[in-house]
């Protein structure tokens, strides 16, 4: 049987999209705390503060986004989101406050979400059924790179120029995400009568998917702990006499992620989700120790490397066990609570950390994020142990009897 196309016109150009609203965001996550405290005088847990408002603004944001997309329209609310991204991208030419920073950072991380939820749904509009795996995993990579690209260009940015460059970078990136997504062909999506009269009432079920909160829970953690790196590295790097290697620190990330994704997915699919989840937690952990005893650019980016594809290997393979946990009439929520749920991770992060650097320094705090990941692996096994390869291998036949009846229909 031949395999449907997969890499459409706008599949490429939702991807694309998306790519660009996350660079903005992982930009400006690891730089954002400095200009607070070049221009405000800000200590520690303040700049952390700036960093992470953004992340509860997105949380508020995906709220809104997956309880009224199909009302609005995913192509809509998508649009709507980007508009009030790029009105938050000219205020920072203006913020003279640390206040207005924090009020405009809201605002920006509330758009943020509104626009990534509207593109993380339609992408699974646009993907074929039959490659549905297949599609988010390459439309994840969408992340990846802006992971990797996004701080090396803002750190980049920041040792070179200023930060008025910083923010016109932003708003142009925003603005080619625009101009893709206005020429996105998403068709209407209509609900039955019994999904219309499911998503009625303000229940928890219209607004998180129960079934993946287990494996959410776990990489809500390692969130929490990869969010120190973005936000607290410019300034370990700084301390250390290492920031030219810190500039590479997330290229080096995505190289090893790239390498080694072909071979930890094919281990996920063959041997279960346990070959590939136990042991990216422990090479998360590796990575943090060897980061918290970096006093050279080499070992800097050997802990680049570790946590790679550690945090990166365990976050794909998080979202892929959410994904099948869920009902497939609800795959969209589920994906809605992953993020949601690990934007909180990623939100708190910095600002609590933030009241630890003064204690135990940026070594230190290192150090602890990485006993925190130790904790994670009987944390999964508890939460999630065998029933993460039942659960999935459960959702996957009932999806193959689903496409052998529609065939047979």
């Amino acid at each position: 049987m031949k395999k449907e196309k997969l890499w459409t016109k706008d599949f490429i150009s939702v991807a694309a999209a998306n790519f660009f609203l996350m660079l903005t965001f992982y930009l400006l996550m690891v730089t954002i705390s400095v200009f607070s405290v070049n221009e405000f005088h800000s200590n520690e847990s303040q700049a952390g503060l700036a960093s992470s408002i953004f992340v509860i603004g997105a949380l508020v944001g995906r709220l809104f986004g997956g309880r009224y997309m199909e009302r609005i329209g995913r192509k809509n609310l998508l649009v709507i989101g980007i508009i009030i991204m790029i009105v938050s991208s000219v205020l920072y030419f203006g913020v003279n406050s640390f206040a207005l920073l924090i009020s405009n950072r809201l605002l920006h991380g509330f758009a943020f979400g509104i626009a990534g939820t509207a593109t993380g749904t339609i992408i699974t509009q646009v993907i074929p059924k039959s490659r549905g795996g297949e599609g988010i995993g390459y439309f994840a990579l969408s992340m990846t790179l802006a992971a990797a690209i996004g701080p090396f260009i803002g750190m980049y940015i920041l040792q070179q120029f200023n930060f008025m460059i910083m923010f016109i970078f932003c708003l142009v990136c925003v603005a080619i995400s625009l101009g893709i997504s206005l020429f996105l062909k998403v068709p209407k999506v209509t609900l039955t009568k019994e999904q219309s009269s499911e998503m009625k009432g303000f229940k928890l079920a219209n607004f998180i998917e129960l079934k993946a909160v287990p494996i959410t829970i776990v990489a809500t953690i390692t969130a929490f702990c990869y969010s120190g790196i973005l936000s607290f590295l410019t300034f370990f790097a700084k301390e250390n006499h290492i920031t030219e290697a810190a500039s590479f620190f997330f290229i080096v990330y995505a190289i090893a992620l790239l390498l080694t994704r072909p071979f930890s997915g094919r281990w996920f699919d063959t041997a279960g989700p346990s070959s590939t989840m136990y042991p990216a937690i422990i090479c998360f952990f590796i990575g943090m120790i060897v980061l918290s005893q970096s006093h050279i650019g080499m070992v800097l980016l050997i802990a680049a490397a570790f946590i790679g594809i550690g945090y990166g290997t365990y976050m794909s393979g998080a979202q892929t066990i959410a994904v099948q946990a869920a009902p497939a009439h609800r795959i969209g929520l589920a994906t809605s609570t992953f993020f949601i749920l690990t934007d909180i991770g990623l939100g708190i992060g910095p600002f609590l950390q933030g009241l630890f650097v003064p204690i135990i320094g940026y070594n230190g705090l290192f150090v602890t994020l990485g006993i925190l990941l130790v904790i994670c692996l009987p944390l999964h096994y508890l939460l999630i142990g065998k029933k993460g390869k039942t659960a999935s291998s459960k959702n996957q036949e009932e999806k193959r009897a689903l496409s052998i009846e529609e065939i047979n229909l």
